[in-house]
């Protein structure tokens, strides 16, 4: 059973960065593809961007398209999630999540495919 937990969260001011990351255990990170969700207060879940087991990434979400980035590290087990010029709007829960899909190059923001995903970590952009 593949085990997820983020970490890197915190408080920034706007127009600052954060490097969040997904550390995996119990089964092999290169197997999965890795989604990243966040919830905001009052508001539902969102799937803002996906890495593929192949490496390829897909940003689903405009508002963070060319500010947020992920990559992946299989032989540290953590896909990263890089964000860039925060601003309050992107305050919120985040979470990983993990599936295997069929294919190397399959990614997807649909949070019922899922079935893998760690606890959240909180991010707070204020000044």
């Amino acid at each position: 059973q593949l085990q997820l937990v983020e970490s890197g969260g915190g408080l920034v001011q706007p127009g600052g960065s954060l490097r969040l990351s997904c550390a995996a255990s119990g089964s092999t990170l290169a197997f999965v593809a890795i989604a990243w969700f966040r919830q905001a207060p009052g508001k539902e879940r969102e799937g803002l961007i996906c890495i593929s087991r192949k490496g390829d990434g897909t940003t689903y979400i405009d508002s963070v398209k060319g500010r947020f980035s992920i990559s992946r590290n299989n032989a540290r087990s953590t896909v990263y999630l890089q964000m860039n010029d925060l601003n309050p709007e992107d305050t919120a829960v985040y979470y990983c999540a993990a599936r295997v899909f069929d294919s190397s190059t399959t990614c997807s923001n649909t949070e019922t495919l899922f079935n893998s995903w760690g606890q959240g970590t909180q991010v707070t952009v204020s000044s």
